[in-house]
């Protein structure tokens, strides 16, 4: 049973029945509670502190900035929808920091802070100091590693010149960007990422993404060359990439679908963080033009 405190309250129907009456604020405040016990934001705080406030406006709490690209990202939120929703919502102003009686940052504040994580490369930083306390807390499970790419449309096709077009079998031409990943092999964690236009082979980021001593490292069959082996190897991980052909008749091939087959049932996992980019977080295309604002999307979207 939930009580009132846990999240929802009990109202009795006419029938002796009793219903739960969710209450989606309480249930927001008590995730959001739990994200902020998770990490030492102290040491994120030190370390992505900056100041982007122009002469005669107030200066915003880095770490509370952070804290709401994060809010935005979860909830898919353009800068003003932010704005608003942090001077509404009081989980998300209790979230990053903010008293119920104090001014919340405008959206200029959003941008601002955008262009300086970009200008001192602090997203890096920021997406491996939130690893590496995930690491030091045991959430990894190093069994494995899942590794992949995903095309994300250009904000715009006239005016980002930083975006490139690449085909699709399957698919008609994206005009964007490439998102490249590393997991573990449960897929909850993102261990390493890099962006860059959507030309980018899928396998020419592997050396940048992929963790020393990954373990069985499973791709589809854009990471089955030479090269992308000799990386996995030099990483100390055993190579597990999808098979595209074989020499050998009739039992070779039934060898080659069963290994495919065992492959494609692990690597699929990855898929879930693509989903959950695209699906929740609205990442089927990127909301800010160029290849530095594409980075910074997409490492929002692996913290998040």
């Amino acid at each position: 049973m939930m009580s009132s405190a846990g999240g929802g309250r009990w109202r009795g129907a006419g029938s002796g029945r009793r219903d739960l009456i969710a209450r989606p604020e309480l249930r927001a405040a008590s995730s959001l509670g739990e994200i902020a016990a998770l990490l030492d934001w102290a040491a994120i705080d030190h370390l992505v502190e900056v100041s982007a406030a122009p002469k005669g406006e107030p200066g915003w709490p880095s770490l509370a900035l952070s804290r709401a690209l994060l809010l935005a990202t979860w909830h898919d939120l353009s800068d003003v929808r932010l704005a608003k929703a942090l001077e509404a919502r009081a989980s998300f102003r209790r979230f990053c920091g903010f008293a119920a009686h104090e001014a919340t940052p405008e959206r200029t504040a959003f941008v601002r802070f955008r262009c300086e994580l970009i200008r001192r490369g602090l997203d890096r930083v920021l997406f491996e100091a939130v690893t590496r306390q995930l690491e030091a807390k045991g959430i990894v499970v190093r069994t494995g590693a899942l590794v992949d790419a995903t095309l994300i449309q250009s904000a715009s096709i006239r005016h980002d010149g930083d975006a490139r077009w690449a085909g699709h079998r399957r698919r008609k031409p994206t005009h964007g960007y490439k998102a490249h990943i590393a997991t573990e092999e449960a897929a909850g964690l993102v261990r390493g990422v890099e962006a860059t236009t959507a030309n980018v082979h899928d396998a020419a980021e592997l050396v940048a993404v992929l963790p020393d001593a990954p373990g069985q490292v499973y791709a589809d069959s854009a990471f089955g060359g030479r090269n992308a082996e000799d990386v996995v190897r030099a990483r100390g991980g055993n190579p597990c990439a999808v098979g595209t052909g074989v020499w050998g008749g009739p039992e070779a091939l039934a060898r080659l679908h069963a290994h495919n087959a065992a492959v494609r049932r692990i690597r699929c996992q990855i898929e879930k963080v693509f989903g959950t980019w695209k699906r929740s977080y609205g990442l089927r295309r990127m909301r800010w033009l160029g290849l530095a604002k594409a980075g910074l999307q997409v490492r929002l979207g692996v913290i998040a």
